[in-house]
């Protein structure tokens, strides 16, 4: 997939190859880190890749957000929320490592999407998780990114 998703970015015409990159990390499992990846493979600047890849995931992360804030508010304000003992698990452990916690660690297991409506759903702050999640999508981008050039760079060195 991300082979395709690369191939497609170098079929774009080159003004519009940072469009590529921003629709491909739009994707849950792509997002800002592989979507910064394919841009420097595509032979985009490191500093036009990455910046379309960090706009594609927040864009698609903030729309999610949104959308699952307005859901839980929806859903629990005639009503208690229901308890039971996975969903309390669930919630000590997302008190454990918090926001912050959660959104720089969590796009090592799900994609910022999920784990971003996830803990609106549990209680936390839109706000609060849209910001910590732009935090986490912009370092993993630029990890990644980072990466991908100096990858690129060695390899057409040699």
């Amino acid at each position: 997939m991300i082979e395709s998703l690369r191939e497609f970015t170098e079929g774009l015409p080159p003004v519009v190859q940072w469009l590529g990159v921003v629709l491909a990390s739009a994707i849950p499992f792509v997002e800002s880190y592989f979507g910064s990846a394919i841009g420097v493979l595509a032979g985009l600047n490191p500093f036009v890749a990455i910046p379309a890849a960090i706009v594609g995931n927040v864009a698609s992360m903030v729309l999610l957000v949104l959308g699952a804030s307005r859901v839980r508010n929806a859903a629990t304000k005639s009503r208690e929320p229901q308890s039971n003992p996975r969903r309390e698990r669930l919630k000590r452990m997302f008190d454990k490592f918090g926001v912050p916690g959660v959104s720089l660690l969590g796009q090592t297991v799900l994609p910022s999407q999920i784990t971003s409506m996830a803990m609106v759903s549990f209680g936390a702050s839109r706000n609060a998780v849209i910001g910590w999640q732009i935090v986490s999508i912009a370092i993993w981008g630029i990890a990644f990114g980072t990466l991908a050039t100096l990858g690129a760079n060695v390899l057409t060195t040699q």
